[in-house]
């Protein structure tokens, strides 16, 4: 099926009830989990590693979950790119401070880890708060879907997001004139600007950017964690206070007390993260991989 035939599925499946979405959603995610045996092995691998005190019965019973889930953000990303603003509204719950971009008198980066509703926690930036929301993604190959996923999260028109390839100085411009940065911190990508921190106990490469950046800029650190709730309930997006450790002089120690955050959020609600995802995939040099 071509992208433009997804893309319009995508369209025509954001018509639905959410209740029904969520039915659909996970019934693909089950399918998924049958069909897609490359990234259920991750899964299961990820969940090993950091659960080792789980059975593998356990084990195998979350990450089938995690698919569900997986499933519904997949299919629910039409609600997220086409759906009206006033409908969205009425489907995101917002807790805590939303609104400290708009008072703040210096810029504040929105941490958000990969958690299942993480681009609802970027249309709640956009949705409920007046300060420009800036972003950093990854460029898709495929341009048909390149356009549509920036069309999707430009579509409130206050925001931007710089690829990944050429974001640098023109990021820096922005968050220097006020602009909110919401930073996705917890991907593997590779040794440069990371250093091997624990991430459950495991060497893992974690990015040193969000503190130094936070550090050279003077920003305000605030967490923000997406939840989507079952049976098509909404969702609901958590502001947490601001950090008021972090950042420090040591981007090593900062990137530690981030991974151990993000680990307490996990823990809290372990389906919804993003399992399928390599996250240990670089390892310190002379160790063996840890995916077989």
């Amino acid at each position: 099926m071509s992208t433009r035939l997804l893309l319009a599925a995508l369209w025509l499946f954001h018509w639905l009830p959410l209740p029904l979405q969520a039915v659909c959603g996970s019934a693909f995610g089950r399918l998924g989990w049958h069909l897609v045996r490359s990234r259920r092995k991750v899964a299961l691998r990820n969940l090993e590693l950091c659960f080792p005190e789980l059975s593998a019965g356990q084990r195998e019973r979350l990450a089938k979950e995690h698919f569900r889930w997986l499933g519904r953000s997949l299919l629910e990303r039409g609600l997220l790119w086409y759906a009206s603003p006033e409908r969205l509204r009425r489907l995101i719950r917002v807790e805590g401070d939303v609104h400290l971009a708009e008072r703040s008198e210096k810029p504040v980066m929105w941490l958000a880890p990969h958690f299942m509703g993480l681009d609802v926690a970027g249309a709640s930036v956009l949705l409920f708060q007046n300060r420009k929301g800036i972003s950093i993604y990854q460029r898709q190959s495929d341009p048909v879907l390149d356009r549509a996923l920036r069309r999707g999260r430009l579509r409130f028109g206050n925001a931007e997001i710089f690829s990944r390839d050429d974001a640098g100085r023109a990021l820096m411009r922005a968050i220097r004139r006020g602009d909110g940065f919401f930073n996705l911190p917890d991907m593997d990508f590779g040794t440069r600007d990371a250093a091997f921190v624990p991430f459950f106990g495991i060497e893992a490469t974690t990015l040193l950017a969000p503190s130094r950046m936070a550090r050279a800029l003077d920003m305000v650190v605030q967490p923000v964690i997406a939840e989507i709730l079952p049976r098509g309930r909404g969702y609901v997006v958590r502001y947490g206070a601001p950090w008021t450790d972090f950042p420090t002089e040591d981007a090593v120690a900062d990137s530690a007390r981030m991974n151990r955050w993000i680990e307490s959020e996990i823990r809290r609600n372990p389906a919804q993260y993003l399992w399928v995802h390599r996250r240990f995939k670089t390892r310190p040099p002379g160790t063996p991989s840890l995916y077989r």
